[in-house]
């Protein structure tokens, strides 16, 4: 397990805009033998085949394409192609599309990916064959199907409130390359691209990115925010040298700040990789975190350089509801699905244990018999208590 490495991008002084803030990630020098491009499909349902007889549908709005060099020569962004203004499908038709795969090349060099969706089915492929042993307690449908179907929830960017103004009317820096996204101080996503001229390309499709159940609350409920100022005393500024030394000091001062207290939960914590595809120089990965009940917990993606760089990156930020339920998947294949093993080891009896599988939505997996009798005795527990 390792952490998130950012080294060569560099926050910038954040913008707000209602429950909506912004930090600007910058990169001192671009990686220019990676670039990425869009490729939209518009308002489309996806079905994507991961495997044989094994597939998901999902909302599918656009694709990157990476391209790169094997010999460390600059490379162009390949291919963008926007709609001509004021056209669009109809509003009360979606489109069918079929995706090979996550992650497929189209080229020798080069590669079209669904972004998120690499680590989406990561998380969604959790522990998905169900129990390796056959114990009693488990449902036929669970030995023969496992978790199949899974199904999550999330909204898209659009449909969090005060994220299409704020992408609209805040600046992009000189070098940006990336861009933090919080709302109400809460980390909703980390987007990163290896070039400036990608990064303005693909500026809008956070649009079109998904965002957690938590997030979308929070752009719905909470106040609007207030901006952090800089203050530099005047009675140390005696020339305009003096007010330029002051003024980088302050943007570094808010760099160290982001990235110790705000962007903590991502940075500080290892994460679980999971190499996807190999890229000359490059390795697209996913990875998963260790899943910590009742705190920030995110999946997400990235590409990286034979040196461990981050040249992309894309996060999403997990609800508690579905950290609980990969905390729990989690544990139960540490103890090969056994309920006695496992409730041991978090400090509960079978029968919590139990229940606590069904509100996660896993009760399908027990036996009938045996979930009724973790009603029962829960139940007679409750009344001794009171």
């Amino acid at each position: 397990m390792t952490t998130l490495d950012l080294t060569g991008l560099a926050a910038r002084p954040s913008q707000v805009w209602g429950a909506v803030r912004l930090v600007p990630l910058v990169r001192d020098e671009p990686v220019d033998d990676l670039r990425l491009s869009p490729q939209l499909y518009g308002d489309a349902a996806g079905l994507v085949e991961v495997g044989p007889r094994r597939a998901y549908v999902s909302y599918v709005p656009h694709g990157f394409v990476a391209t790169w060099t094997g010999d460390g020569t600059p490379a162009a962004a390949y291919g963008t192609h926007l709609a001509a203004e004021g056209t669009s499908a109809p509003a009360a038709t979606m489109g069918l599309r079929f995706h090979r795969r996550m992650a497929r090349r189209q080229a020798k060099d080069r590669l079209r990916f669904l972004p998120l969706h690499l680590a989406l089915e990561g998380y969604l492929a959790l522990h998905f064959g169900g129990p390796t042993i056959a114990w009693e307690e488990w449902s036929q449908r669970a030995v023969r199907r496992g978790l199949s179907p899974r199904v999550e929830e999330a909204y898209v960017g659009a449909e969090v409130r005060g994220l299409a103004d704020a992408l609209r009317v805040f600046e992009v820096h000189p070098g940006q390359c990336g861009v933090m996204v919080y709302v109400a101080d809460a980390l909703a996503a980390a987007f990163a691209v290896p070039h400036p001229e990608d990064y303005r390309a693909l500026h809008a499709t956070l649009l079109q990115d998904l965002y957690g159940e938590l997030i979308h609350h929070y752009a719905t409920l909470m106040q609007p925010l207030p901006d952090f100022r800089a203050r530099i005393p005047d009675a140390q500024i005696r020339s305009l040298s003096d007010l330029r030394a002051a003024a980088a000091e302050q943007e570094r001062a808010w760099g160290r700040f982001h990235d110790t207290t705000m962007a903590a939960g991502l940075l500080e914590h290892a994460y679980t990789w999971q190499p996807v595809h190999r890229m000359g120089r490059f390795t697209l990965s996913r990875f998963l975190p260790p899943f910590r009940p009742k705190q920030e917990n995110h999946i997400g993606e990235a590409i990286t350089d034979d040196s461990g760089r981050i040249a992309y990156l894309k996060t999403f930020r997990l609800s508690e509801n579905q950290v609980r339920r990969g905390h729990l998947l989690s544990r139960l294949a540490d103890h090969d699905w056994h309920l006695a093993d496992t409730a041991a080891a978090l400090g509960i009896d079978e029968a919590r244990l139990g229940l606590r599988l069904e509100s996660a939505g896993f009760g399908f997996l027990l036996r009938q018999d045996v979930l009724d009798a973790y009603r029962k005795q829960h139940g007679r527990h409750r009344t001794r208590k009171g």
